[in-house]
């Protein structure tokens, strides 16, 4: 990797950005900034803000315009050589005369993959690639994991007491956390492109899983919501299944789906008859609907579950500052783990206050 300069860092942190913005439109697609540089100075900038409109690159070369002509490129992600429902980044840059192009990252996609630089190269266009490839990589953990992982990235949410409570022994938890981290929640699920629970919440707590911002959702799009119910007891009275988006139900084999379907759900089987709920299937067919990132809101049952099989990679704790006791039910439950040996080892990413609680982000270390 070439040594950058202080500049270089400064344009591709602008670009990290613009990035940012398309945190709740861009997927399926991955987000991207652009911003064009001639010697010293901006000359264009911009960001993919929706899927199947134009990238980063083409918004920051219509902002450019003529100016763009030598210019230098810095981009979050490895311009694309493919026609998908737009044409390829990188002739557009050719095209416009651009003087040498700085990647954050290649895009591991199996139809770009280096074959944008490359196209670049051919024509004559310098290209240097790794400048604050760490924070790229982040920005897009979830597109990341559907294209090299074959299954989404999968993020908890958990709101606790100190004392790591979700909710009191008879159930109890409304409300454990205050409204300002309630809010910040929605962002979390706008920001997703599936919302996961379990059957058992479905029947104690039944929820609606929707965003309820509208300035996050865009086009009047809603994440799909995910149940997992092995014996298919999804009521037909469930609150989400009256809401705008779609519900996907989970179940195993050998139930008559009609009467769900019916109400309005996809019901599909992810095991066998009698059996539980493949989780790493319905992940993996998640990533097939070009789903990025899950967030999970559900009881102890399901997250255990899902950390004991090395499905979690993120959690996102809301912290309350009080104390719930003894009689509680804890944030996950993992029978199976007996020492200390089977612990899960976090990586503590962010800790910030959202009014009166915190919010704890922690990296699963599989």
């Amino acid at each position: 990797m070439p040594p950058f300069s202080d500049t270089d860092y400064a344009h591709m942190a602008r670009a990290l950005k613009l990035a940012a913005r398309g945190r709740y439109s861009a997927h399926p697609n991955p987000m991207v900034g652009c911003v064009i540089v001639k010697g010293d100075t901006n000359v264009g900038e911009g960001w993919h803000e929706r899927a199947g409109e134009p990238h980063a690159e083409v918004n920051a070369l219509a902002a450019a315009g003529s100016e763009a002509k030598g210019a230098t490129v810095y981009v979050t992600l490895e311009p694309c050589a493919h026609h998908g429902k737009t044409p390829p980044c990188s002739q557009a840059l050719i095209d416009a005369g651009i003087g040498k192009v700085i990647a954050a990252m290649q895009d591991p996609h199996p139809e770009v993959a280096g074959r944008g630089l490359k196209t670049l190269g051919a024509a004559g266009i310098a290209t240097d690639v790794g400048l604050m490839r760490s924070a790229a990589e982040t920005l897009n953990a979830g597109y990341l994991a559907r294209v090299t992982r074959n299954r989404p990235f999968v993020r908890v949410k958990i709101a606790a007491s100190l004392d790591g409570a979700i909710a009191m022994k008879s159930g109890e938890s409304q409300w454990i956390t205050g409204a300002e981290a309630r809010h910040d929640v929605q962002r979390q699920r706008a920001r997703s492109g599936a919302i996961m629970t379990g059957i058992g919440t479905v029947l104690a707590d039944d929820p609606s899983l929707n965003v309820r911002l509208e300035e996050l959702t865009p086009c009047d799009s809603q994440p799909l919501r995910v149940v997992l119910d092995s014996q298919l007891r999804m009521p037909l009275t469930a609150r989400m299944l009256s809401l705008p988006g779609e519900t996907l139900v989970c179940c195993a084999g050998g139930h008559d789906d009609s009467r769900l379907e019916g109400a309005g759900a996809e019901v599909h089987a992810y095991g066998a008859a009698g059996a539980q709920v493949d989780t790493r299937k319905v992940l993996e067919d998640l990533a097939r609907r070009g789903v990025n990132d899950v967030l999970v809101e559900a009881g102890p049952g399901l997250t255990g579950h899902l950390l004991m099989q090395d499905l979690v990679d993120e959690l996102v704790i809301y912290q309350a500052p009080h104390i719930m006791g003894s009689e509680t039910r804890g944030m996950f439950h993992t029978p199976s783990w007996q020492s200390l040996a089977d612990r899960k080892v976090l990586e503590i990413s962010d800790v910030r206050r959202i009014g009166g609680d915190t919010r704890i982000t922690a990296r699963v270390q599989n």
